[in-house]
């Protein structure tokens, strides 16, 4: 069945509007608000750099090299295993569109409320894609970024006297951030992905779980015991 733009959008109240709206500026608005530098009290993740920054100090004195290279090598396993999990939610996603009959008769008998038309629920899950998406491709330049970096220790001189020995290791902690930095946006979009899910209940759980999602995450970032030790 085809529908008319305004038709569609006569199927989605204000609240949707509002729903996705706050979804989508907490999504992009934890981003900025954790990813800030110069601020009294920084972010887990902008602590995290200042330890790449050592590690790859370290680095340079160290030899072999076998603990740094297992590091990096359990780093860039996470965000492949990530990208793989995006990529078969993202199928899962195509799946539920092929069902979306029997989608439309599940979340009408959840929420109890009318049997929506199945475009309405197309949109739901095309959100969901979105989600799913952008968080699968930070993870796979997060383990491109990670290869790089790989490349640049190996070239980095073990000689703490070589001019050129601490100059490269903080590109390496450049490049390492740079990956750190893409996949944790894509944890990002994992967690909002998950609070979108609700939305195929109604716009009322969206709101909910977008709040429980902005939650979480600010806990982890300013004010978990994780964060307190690294501060301190």
């Amino acid at each position: 069945m085809s529908f008319a733009m305004p038709e569609l959008f006569a199927h989605f109240t204000l609240l949707d509007a509002l729903a996705v709206a706050a979804l989508i500026l907490a999504w992009l608005g934890s981003t900025a608000v954790i990813e800030r530098t110069g601020v009294a009290k920084p972010s887990t993740h902008m602590l995290m750099e200042t330890y790449r920054e050592r590690w790859m100090v370290q680095m340079v004195t160290r030899t072999p090299r076998i603990f740094d290279s297992a590091v990096l090598g359990i780093m860039r396993q996470g965000a492949t295993f990530f990208a793989s999990s995006c990529m078969i939610a993202i199928g899962g996603c195509v799946a539920l569109i092929g069902g979306a009959d029997q989608i439309t008769m599940f979340a009408s008998d959840l929420a109890n409320t009318p049997v929506a038309p199945k475009i309405v629920w197309e949109v739901k899950i095309l959100l969901l894609m979105a989600l799913l998406a952008n968080g699968f491709l930070k993870f796979v330049w997060a383990v491109r970024l990670f290869g790089y970096c790989a490349i640049v220790m190996a070239s980095t001189p073990n000689d703490p006297k070589d001019e050129t020995a601490y100059p490269t290791a903080a590109k390496a902690a450049e490049i390492a951030n740079h990956a750190a930095r893409s996949f944790n946006r894509g944890m990002r979009s994992v967690y909002f992905t998950i609070a979108a899910l609700t939305w195929l209940i109604g716009a009322i759980p969206l709101l909910a779980a977008t709040i429980v999602t902005m939650i979480l995450i600010y806990r982890r970032e300013f004010s978990s015991r994780t964060r307190h030790a690294l501060a301190n």
